[in-house]
């Protein structure tokens, strides 16, 4: 069934990071190139889908880092997540260019990225390399920093005001 796949799926991307460190290091020794990036994805939108292919694109295996209810809150108000975290960790485990996802409570994933130590760490053109959490870490043992290019025009705060303006 349909159903039992996708929950099957869910359960097979969404890793703890202790299963996590496990997995990266067994791809690592059979030379797997790992790519992390990390986000809120609260209004999973075609933005999203287009710069996780384009993360995924850069190396073999793409890890998402989703900050958990209580860390969005954290960064962006009583008002976010829309979605919950549950809820986002099933979207995102959906995408076939996501091949796992680790949930963080913490307001970075530097707790992560010095963890799992990815051969690519990726965010958004929209920030500066040098603003990048963990971007000294990760070249300092000889990774990579990447930007991406967003889809302009498409951000979950531009959804909300535009269903806000609509209800």
């Amino acid at each position: 069934m349909r159903t039992s796949r996708r929950g099957s799926l869910v359960k097979e991307k969404t890793k703890s990071l202790s299963n996590l460190k496990i997995i990266t290091a067994d791809l690592k020794k059979r030379g797997k190139r790992i790519v992390f990036t990390n986000g809120c994805f609260d209004i999973l939108h075609y933005g999203h889908a287009q710069y996780l292919q384009e993360a995924k694109n850069k190396g073999d295996i793409l890890i998402i880092g989703l900050n958990s209810d209580s860390s969005v809150r954290k960064i962006k108000g009583d008002k976010r997540p829309i979605v919950t975290e549950k809820n986002r960790l099933g979207l995102l485990a959906s995408l076939e260019s996501v091949d796992y996802v680790v949930k963080f409570n913490e307001t970075t994933p530097i707790k992560l990225i010095k963890a799992l130590k990815p051969d690519i760490l990726v965010k958004g053109a929209d920030w500066s390399k040098d603003k990048i959490v963990g971007g000294d870490f990760v070249c300092g043992y000889g990774g990579k920093v990447l930007t991406i290019k967003l889809v302009k025009g498409l951000s979950t705060t531009d959804l909300i005001q535009k269903i806000a303006k609509t209800s």
